[in-house]
């Protein structure tokens, strides 16, 4: 066996020799910066929707949905997030590990943050009572700010925002 732990131990030494780890020194660009769009502002009385269906950390897109409802309400949109089904699961404020706040791992309440941030920045954040009811979060275990809501008003809250002409963006993830 030690012949193999030897023969091992040599190939790992030659692949780390056959390319420069790293390659480049910590701050060097390695993507360009140029914006293609303009940075668009809203305009007087301009809405921006977002409807999340997705469960936190498994997958980004949740997260991502929320810092672009975040960008959109710094750019003077009048923002809102509706959280649904699974979705409802990123509005508890009772998570965390070993107690509630903790985060058990790197990232685990960057979604907790990020909502609560833009709750303080002025967004408005609905939560679907029956996708609590599906995970079992209570209503008093909400994130300070986040407004519980009647399952039909899913449909409404988007027949609301399209008569408004908001931007509408819709996330969906199992």
């Amino acid at each position: 066996m030690t012949q193999f732990d030897d023969q091992i131990a040599a190939n790992i030494e030659a692949s780390i020799a056959e390319i420069q780890h790293p390659s480049l020194p910590q701050g060097t660009n390695i993507y360009g910066s140029t914006k293609i769009f303009p940075d668009y502002q809203a305009e007087e009385g301009q809405s921006y929707f977002t409807l999340i269906h997705g469960i936190p950390h498994e997958s980004s897109v949740s997260f991502v949905a929320i810092l672009q409802a975040t960008r959109a309400l710094r750019k003077g949109f009048e923002t809102a997030i509706y959280f649904y089904g699974p979705g409802a699961l990123a509005c508890s404020a009772n998570r965390g590990f070993p107690t509630t706040g903790d985060a058990g791992f790197p990232g685990e309440l960057n979604m907790n943050a990020s909502l609560e941030t833009y709750i303080a920045e002025g967004g408005t954040v609905f939560c679907c009572r029956f996708g609590l009811a599906l995970h079992g979060i209570r209503e008093e275990d909400l994130i300070e700010g986040v407004i519980p809501c009647h399952p039909l008003d899913v449909q409404d809250a988007v027949i609301h925002y399209a008569r408004k002409g908001a931007i509408i963006n819709s996330v969906y993830n199992l």
